[in-house]
């Protein structure tokens, strides 16, 4: 059977992230004019910034390159009807989505009608009871809250049935979203989202707290206040557009920059609690992966696992004693999570190494019905690093005949698209490039996988279904030192789109021999032109069994991060692959 021996292969193909190779001329022009480090300036090369106008624009995001709120599509209708609804002391119902990006966009449309004075209740369907979107429970609680308005923070593109109950029980529905639309728009009073058709907004890549923070702008514009208070909410559009994995260039990119700023000294008492909990409170910065590895899966786990309700609460509340307590309900919850994740992910790879066939499942589906449907996205997730396919997960009995699904994806297969072609066997589906929700009657799921497969066999090669590491340069270790990791922040925030540098040092030795921690990680003193840096391989430790490093140099992949430990700060490599030297 080719299954294991395949699914835990640690092979990866190198390939330079640039097309092609940097200018040389332009490298050597930045060098000169900006004084910075020449790796530096190559990175800035690479990146399209080859100019010192370019660069300094890239290096020094500035609210400025933010555009006009009102080029989006639909704003001006938005606009009216909540002024109308401002004006006449409307309730308006502002309705979220249960993860990280739907939380931070409802809060951020409550905190910024509040202060403009409206009355405004916050939603966020519970996933395991109201399912995904704007849907019964959201039009009966804005009907129960005598609402006139319902506004949607990261959902309701697809809503129809939901958008014509709102309409039919006498209340104006404004849909801001930013996922992708179906064929047809809601019937609402205005659709706001990028990826509309018919819309020539220059960022198509906001995420939904990004749509709802330009709402707040447009809003706030028309109604003649100061709009520096809404500058502090950027805490929230950073927090979400890091989560939800928007591309961090362009407009996400200042938005995320400076909300990472705002987030290190936020005035909010749920987030400061949140960051203490994580044990972030120390940290002279928060960068990118803090919010993505620590702060998010804490926020996204009460939306998993409980009532992302309360996670609107820790973001909503100005109560000390309120945020301490929601944050300790978080932090259990994330705990729970974890171990949850850990059992479901034992079993999907224990089905894989029974059933999973390489030459033949270029696209995998899995299901049981012990699995949380809660938390088998982030699983997903785990699957695709461990086979590189696109997967998808179901939780079977998440409703009586049907099944939960989430999906996840490799960077060149569209998950959405699969998704529409294989939409005769769906009952509902919503998503993007690279995450996806499904719902499917069981009866139609081995029609499904077969089609699923079928679709990935079409679009994907042999080729396709190798990893990759993406390299940006080539390092010697004495120029991998803690100034160039100090000028490499200023290419932050990273995350997709904008990825930490990976760098590649060749013929590079192990001083002794490498330590395995916790029977996966390895930890190892590199060696080279008589300069040692330590290193760390998470989930390396596997390649040792290929790879006697005592025999010879290596060639490394890997990325620069500051170790701190005890109040010590140190250098180190976190490798990304290892291999003979070539």
């Amino acid at each position: 059977m080719t299954g294991p021996a395949r699914l835990f292969s640690p092979d990866r193909r190198w390939v330079a992230r640039a097309d092609t190779p940097a200018d040389e001329a332009a490298v050597s022009a930045l060098v000169d004019s900006l004084q910075l480090p020449e790796p530096l300036c190559r990175l800035l090369v690479l990146r399209g910034c080859g100019s010192e106008s370019a660069a300094k624009r890239f290096l020094r995001p500035r609210l400025d390159q933010l555009h006009d709120p009102f080029a989006l599509t639909g704003m001006d209708a938005a606009v009216e009807r909540l002024q109308r609804a401002l004006d006449r002391n409307e309730t308006i119902l502002v309705h979220g989505d249960y993860d990280v990006d739907g939380m931070c966009a409802a809060a951020l449309y409550a905190h910024t009608l509040r202060s403009l004075g409206a009355r405004v209740e916050a939603f966020v369907p519970r996933r395991l009871v109201d399912g995904y979107d704007l849907g019964p429970a959201g039009v009966r609680t804005a009907v129960e809250s005598a609402a006139s308005v319902i506004l949607t923070a990261d959902c309701g593109i697809v809503a129809h049935d939901a958008v014509e109950a709102a309409r039919a029980a006498g209340i104006d529905v404004v849909v801001t979203d930013h996922h992708t639309p179906g064929a047809t728009l809601p019937v609402a009073v205005a659709v706001v989202n990028p990826n509309r058709a018919d819309c020539a907004y220059p960022d198509k890549a906001l995420a939904g707290a990004g749509v709802a923070f330009k709402v707040c702008q447009a809003l706030v514009s028309a109604r003649g206040v100061d709009p520096e208070p809404l500058w502090y909410r950027l805490d929230l559009v950073a927090l979400a557009t890091i989560a939800d994995l928007a591309p961090l260039v362009g407009e996400n990119r200042v938005l995320a920059h400076y909300g990472l700023r705002v987030l290190g000294q936020t005035r909010s008492p749920g987030l400061r609690a949140l960051i203490r909990r994580a044990g972030l409170a120390d940290r002279p910065r928060l960068v990118a992966s803090h919010v993505s590895h620590i702060l998010a899966p804490r926020l996204n786990a009460i939306g998993r696992m409980g009532d992302a309700g309360q996670g609107v609460r820790l973001l909503l509340t100005e109560s000390e004693a309120e945020a301490e307590r929601l944050a300790d309900e978080l932090e259990e919850q994330n705990r729970t999570r974890q171990a949850t994740d850990r059992d479901i992910l034992r079993q999907a790879l224990g089905m894989l190494e029974r059933d999973f066939e390489p030459d033949r499942d270029y696209g995998v589906v899995l299901g049981s019905a012990e699995w949380h449907p809660g938390v088998i996205g982030i699983v997903a997730s785990r699957v695709v690093e461990r086979i590189h396919r696109p997967t998808v997960l179901l939780a079977l009995d998440a409703v009586p005949g049907r099944a939960r699904g989430s999906a996840r994806s490799i960077p060149v297969f569209h998950l959405y698209d699969a998704l529409n072609a294989c939409a005769q066997h769906l009952e509902r589906f919503g998503g993007h490039r690279h995450a996806a929700g499904l719902e499917i009657r069981h009866e139609r799921i081995e029609l499904f996988r077969q089609a699923f497969n079928a679709q990935a066999r079409a679009v994907l090669t042999p080729d396709d279904l190798v990893p990759e590491v993406e390299v940006d340069l080539e390092l010697r270790l004495g120029d991998a030192h803690h100034d160039l990791h100090r000028y490499l922040r200023y290419l932050g925030p990273f995350g997709v789109a904008n990825p930490s540098p990976v760098f590649a040092a060749r013929g590079v030795t192990v001083a002794g021999y490498p330590r395995i921690v916790r029977d996966e990680h390895i930890k190892l003193e590199l060696v080279q032109d008589g300069v040692r840096l330590p290193g760390i391989g998470f989930r390396l430790a596997e390649r040792l069994r290929d790879l006697d490093v005592s025999r010879g140099p290596i060639d490394i992949a890997f990325q620069l991060h500051e170790d701190r430990w005890n109040g010590r700060v140190q250098l180190q490599a976190r490798l990304l692959d290892l291999r003979a030297a070539s």
